[in-house]
């Protein structure tokens, strides 16, 4: 789906998921070459940035697990950055392109604004719009810590193993999706520079300041629920630890007993005490005795 947009002598091209026929009519239209328009046509599995006499082509990926629309939680945005256009291609929906676009729509909201006089400014409020939408990403990150935070000191550790590694797997996908990002907008800060001139430099900068910021707060995550695992799996380790505990002394008080049963088991001509008057009650009160003599000890040696 092709969808045009034109606010102050500067052109926006939207393509959702193009076809041949699209990608060939902006490619004449725009003199982009055949190896780019190619590349339009389906995903890229890496972010890049190349220059061209007319334009820049720019491959960054987004991670995305609340506001994806399709399989995929790496949403791809190719860029094609020129001085009076900007094209972009998505293949999915992507809610931050969306809510720019109604934005882009109404004119007076952009002229009060200042979004400038080239396509540069264009993708400078695109880029911001998609970062801040990875701040909401990241809240629902911060919400599910602080949630297993909250379990694991109710007494639910075992259910926390396997939240605290989607979790992990989760920042895990973000890091290495935005792993690229820095290079990128690093080689994009250069041929920007270049392509738009030194007046375009602090919002370049700025642009490379969010994913710096971004980038810290999955790092603060990352931390965060690495504590949250060594915490849970102590506290695992602490009630394996009292279960072995208890059963250890059950099995060191019980053994006794049993072989005191089993002496008085056995098929011999003579066993003391047997055949005397409560016999019976005589044999239990040595196994009672025996077994309060016990835990005394082990109250005494404070192992309970």
């Amino acid at each position: 789906m092709l969808t045009r947009y034109t606010h102050n002598n500067v052109t926006w091209i939207d393509l959702e998921s193009p076809t041949k026929e699209e990608v060939h009519k902006v490619m004449e239209e725009y003199l982009i070459y055949p190896i780019v328009a190619e590349e339009l046509l389906m995903p890229t599995m890496k972010p890049k940035v190349d220059v061209y006499d007319n334009y820049i082509y720019i491959i960054l990926h987004f991670p995305a697990f609340r506001h994806t629309h399709g399989s995929e939680q790496n949403q791809e945005v190719d860029f094609i950055v020129g001085k009076d256009f900007i094209i972009t291609t998505r293949y999915d929906t992507i809610d931050p392109l969306h809510k720019f676009s109604k934005v882009f729509e109404v004119n007076s909201i952009l002229d009060k604004s200042g979004i400038g006089k080239h396509a540069g400014y264009i993708f400078f409020f695109m880029i911001k719009k998609l970062y801040k939408a990875l701040e909401h990403e990241l809240e629902y990150i911060d919400d599910a810590l602080e949630t297993i935070e909250f379990d694991i000191f109710s007494g639910h550790e075992k259910e926390m193993v396997v939240s605290l590694s989607i979790v992990s797997k989760d920042l895990l996908n973000f890091k290495q999706a935005l792993r690229l990002h820095r290079d990128v907008l690093e080689s994009f800060e250069i041929a920007g520079l270049k392509f738009f001139g030194n007046l375009f430099s602090h919002e370049i900068k700025s642009i490379i300041g969010e994913y710096y910021r971004i980038n810290s707060t999955i790092g603060a995550h990352i931390d965060s629920m690495r504590e949250l695992r060594e915490t849970n799996n102590s506290l695992v380790s602490t009630k394996q630890n009292e279960v072995m505990k208890v059963l250890t002394i059950m099995a060191f008080v019980t053994f006794p007993l049993s072989l005191i049963a089993s002496i008085f088991g056995m098929n011999t001509d003579y066993l003391p005490i047997v055949g005397y008057t409560n016999d019976f009650w005589i044999v239990m009160s040595v196994m009672l005795i025996f077994t309060i003599s016990i835990f005394i000890l082990f109250k005494y040696k404070k192992w309970l």
